[in-house]
């Protein structure tokens, strides 16, 4: 191999494939694993059941967590808790305070909406289903609209993506590109337009901020997981154009550019208010970590 062709796929320092081509090398080793994983144990499932909609997910997940891993630790030769999983004191704080933000954030959003009168309230799902139908749909609610998605794009897009492109070009671009991806990702969904489009991009840009102020992923999984599972679970509303079981049934009624529509709060402007919010509540709890570790090392020093 030339030295002209060696430099396109590898750097000097370190000896070692080029960002881009290591994200490549990852994302066809996670479309092999997939397929492996699913021959392995998808051959004797049917697909029409939830129980195999939900396995299926589970896979997707697991070739993407040791796609990555594989990737961190051989291409890149970091460890695979650098890329923003180290487990620390602010680990569950973070996971906590973004599950809840999230929460409050959709709760806000149902609340403007009802007042507005662009929501027809019609009655909650424990009124017509059993308590245990209702609690075993809650939970795997929240495994496949809320950890699963969040897990495996969180760990893909502000993980994978964004540290190995801050590493190859530099950490403006890196925000910006994998927010265009993560918005490229959802183009596909049902209902999906221009709108929403724009809103997931500047979603991309907030969940990258929490990871920015934090410099790990904890808090953007909380925010990614709370948002999908409140939105979806909760309050009833499409989730990037996915509808699933809810505990409060409502009709939307409200001009589509505010209220999202069909494919949800992602494609109205109604979502991009929030999406402030949540990057002044994200710099609030970024200052007061910063206080309360400056006040523990204090403390720390004086004994």
């Amino acid at each position: 191999m030339s030295i002209e062709l060696r430099t396109i796929f590898f750097g000097r320092r370190p000896r070692r494939l080029r960002a881009g081509w290591r994200i490549v090398v990852q994302n066809g080793l996670e479309l092999v694993l997939y397929i492996f994983l699913h021959f392995i144990f998808f051959r004797n499932v049917s697909d029409a059941t939830q129980q195999a909609f939900i396995f299926d997910k589970l896979l997707f997940v697991a070739a993407t967590t040791l796609s990555i891993y594989l990737a961190r630790r051989y291409l890149d030769r970091h460890s695979f808790d650098s890329i923003g999983l180290e487990v620390n004191i602010w680990m569950l704080w973070d996971l906590l305070f973004g599950f809840l933000l999230a929460g409050v954030l959709m709760g806000g959003i149902y609340t403007i909406e009802y007042q507005a009168g662009w929501l027809k309230f019609i009655g909650y799902r424990w009124q017509q289903d059993s308590m245990g139908t209702v609690v075993a749909e809650t939970l795997a609610g929240l495994l496949v609209l809320g950890l699963c998605p969040s897990w495996q794009e969180e760990l893909t897009y502000r993980g994978y993506y964004l540290q190995n492109i801050k590493e190859g070009l530099n950490l403006a671009l890196a925000i910006v590109l994998t927010s265009i991806f993560f918005a490229a990702r959802h183009i596909g969904n049902a209902n999906a337009g221009a709108l929403s489009t724009i809103i997931i991009f500047l979603a991309g840009l907030w969940l990258a901020f929490a990871w920015l102020v934090t410099q790990q992923l904890w808090l953007p999984l909380g925010i990614h997981a709370g948002w999908n599972f409140f939105e979806g679970v909760v309050f009833g509303f499409p989730v990037s154009g996915f509808t699933s079981f809810h505990w409060i049934d409502h009709r939307v009624t409200g001009p589509v550019w505010i209220t999202g529509g069909a494919f949800g709060p992602e494609a109205g402007v109604i979502s991009i208010v929030a999406i402030i919010i949540g990057f002044v509540a994200i710099f609030g709890w970024s200052r007061w970590r910063r206080y309360l570790a400056q006040r523990l090392q204090a403390q720390s020093s004086k004994t």
